[in-house]
């Protein structure tokens, strides 16, 4: 029992987030639409990167001579 006590005493980490972050409503809201524009700005990255990675020597800008004409000088 006395443990219980001194557990409720500190908070714990999710005690602490809850108290900082979901308390209020405008402040949740702000969190999800910041952390879900970040996230998709990470998945994107990535993604973007991962595709490189794999078509290297495939795409349109590693083809030297793709749609340029011989000169007529």
């Amino acid at each position: 029992m006395d443990y219980v006590a001194r557990r409720r005493g500190q908070g714990g980490l999710f005690e602490g987030l809850y108290r900082v972050i979901m308390r209020r409503n405008s402040v949740y809201v702000t969190f999800v639409i910041a952390g879900a524009f970040l996230g998709e700005r990470a998945v994107d990255y990535g993604v973007h990167k991962l595709w490189e990675n794999n078509n290297v020597g495939k795409r349109y800008e590693d083809i030297p001579v793709l749609g340029q004409r011989q000169s007529e000088e």
